[in-house]
């Protein structure tokens, strides 16, 4: 089973990679698979590729239920 997670873009850099923040993380991913990615925008984010966007509504909702599932970027043991 694989988990893509929404993950929200801080800062975009060169040759289509950008920082995003994962809860209290930041990571730099890949964004060559999805087109006009701009600061604030929502992404999912699997294996340090954003693979969609995401609206923001969504993207709260999707991270709300992870993190009542105790699932947080420093307990990767809570996605299982």
């Amino acid at each position: 089973m694989c988990l893509a997670i929404p993950a929200q873009v801080t800062e975009i850099l060169a040759d289509d990679q950008v920082r995003v923040a994962l809860g209290g993380l930041h990571k730099i991913i890949s964004t060559s698979l999805v087109d006009n990615v701009k600061t604030g925008d929502y992404l999912i984010v699997h294996v340090g590729f954003a693979i969609g966007k995401l609206d923001p509504a969504e993207a709260e909702r999707t991270l709300a239920l992870l993190a009542e599932m105790g699932a947080t970027p420093d307990n990767p043991a809570a996605y299982r």
